[in-house]
């Protein structure tokens, strides 16, 4: 799926049930743009007719991977988030390249990341983790067949890779020590998929 640098409604308008409730873009400026991050100031008319400021986070997207291996356990990363000041664990995942395919991506970033690369891949969906301010998607993908290779690290990143059982992965999210939008939802969305034998 291509980056789309049109406004959100532009992106994904609304149907006609639900145009009652869409906020029409009027015109907009760029605040910040950075290597990742890009912000803009959209002014909009409210269904109602008045005007409001919409301020939020264009970004190019995601992939996340459910990467499962023969035994049933899953592969997680840990790894230091600095807006948290934290380790946190997470499945695998990385941001698409400019107009880059979302399977690609996540296969690309596979590899990268913990030099693992898969046989079979399923799309679990997408997931959008920060509605209110950022047009942010997640593609989570299921990959199978998992066979070792060399991690290609960036220079300066650093991350553990480990194995868990999904009974582990379930406890681990109910304790709080798994917090990450995306691993819980795409663990979540595998775990559906598989019970209804989609995968």
């Amino acid at each position: 799926m291509a980056v789309n640098d049109a406004t959100p409604a532009a992106a994904a308008a609304p149907g006609t049930a639900e145009r009652h409730l869409a906020e029409d873009f009027v015109s907009g400026e760029e605040i910040f743009k950075g290597r990742l991050l890009h912000v803009v100031r959209d002014t909009v008319r409210l269904p109602n007719g008045h005007a409001a400021t919409r301020e939020y986070i264009k970004h190019p997207g995601a992939a996340c991977i459910v990467a499962e291996f023969e035994d049933g356990r899953l592969l997680l990363e840990r790894q230091y988030r600095y807006p948290l000041g934290r380790v946190m664990v997470e499945f695998p995942a990385g941001k698409l390249d400019r107009n880059e395919n979302p399977l690609v991506a996540a296969q690309r970033e596979l590899k990268e990341e913990t030099g693992y690369w898969a046989r079979a891949w399923y799309t679990l969906g997408e997931m959008h983790p920060v509605i209110a301010y950022s047009d942010e998607v997640i593609h989570l993908f299921h990959a199978s067949g998992l066979v070792a290779g060399e991690a290609r690290l960036d220079q300066d990143e650093f991350l553990e890779l480990f194995a868990a059982t999904p009974e582990e992965i379930a406890a681990m999210i109910a304790d709080g020590r798994i917090t990450d939008g995306k691993t819980i939802t795409a663990f979540c969305r595998w775990q559906l998929l598989r019970r209804t034998n989609a995968l």
